[in-house]
């Protein structure tokens, strides 16, 4: 038996990357699975292929808009009938140095990033309070805790973030609702895929385990904090980084 066996979870952007990853993880782990996609519907397709429908439903939103999130979360609990685990998963990035920076890649990346958590976290809290229980994760990043030239609007947004999960794991606690941030560092994705050798080289250089993570390593610490395994864990940043930020 998995250990998320008979839990529900509710993951955006789970399509690719770090989100794809943990869609598989958790579906492994036992639980049943609903994610969110903005617009690759034949990636979407294809999980829910490999994957099985019995296990896994795929809804096509926005979680940056407040209609799309409340929506998703009534699909969940259409085929479910509950909500245990919310992954706030969905981000995107507009680097600039800042005095290149428009007003547009600052709006986008706060909105999809920050606003997203808050559209998903307060559509999905009454269910969870009626329950008296559930697990929300939200992803950070490093960047979030330290900063980073050039992403002062994606460092701002999981500031943001790290902020909201502290301020949602004090409001809900006593209802046995957890709130925690899992911080990844440099993880090998389809994004990390595109650097050339020199640019991983450097990165690499930089962090004490001397290698990308993985996304199992980031759908390992997620299938943790959803399990009851880490009951008494909230209001936590945990950085999965390679030691980057020591």
């Amino acid at each position: 038996m998995g250990s998320l066996e008979g839990k529900v979870a509710l993951v955006t952007g789970g399509t690719r990357g770090i989100g794809k990853g943990i869609v598989h993880h958790f579906v492994k782990e036992g639980a049943k699975v609903v994610f969110s996609y903005r617009s690759s519907s034949a990636e979407a397709d294809a999980i829910v292929a490999e994957l099985g429908a019995d296990h896994i439903l795929a809804v096509q939103s926005d979680a940056s808009v407040m209609e799309d999130a409340q929506a998703l979360v009534q699909h969940t609990l259409d085929a479910h009938g509950r909500i245990d685990i919310l992954i706030n998963n969905a981000g995107i990035t507009k680097d600039n140095l800042m005095l290149r920076m428009s007003e547009e890649q600052w709006d986008g990346v706060i909105q999809v990033n920050l606003k997203s958590v808050f559209n998903l976290t307060k559509s999905v809290l009454r269910t969870m309070l009626k329950q008296r229980s559930g697990s929300i994760i939200n992803m950070g990043s490093v960047v979030g805790v330290f900063g980073n030239a050039g992403q002062a609007n994606y460092a701002a947004s999981k500031a943001g973030v790290i902020g909201f999960t502290k301020s949602i794991a004090k409001e809900v606690g006593s209802r046995g609702i957890r709130c925690n941030t899992v911080a990844p560092g440099f993880i090998q994705t389809e994004m990390t895929g595109e650097l050339d050798e020199k640019t991983k080289e450097s990165y690499i250089s930089s962090i004490p385990l001397n290698d990308f993570g993985s996304v199992d390593d980031i759908a390992n610490i997620c299938s943790f904090l959803g399990s009851d395994q880490s009951r008494y864990i909230t209001g936590q940043v945990i950085s999965v980084c390679g030691g980057m930020n020591m």
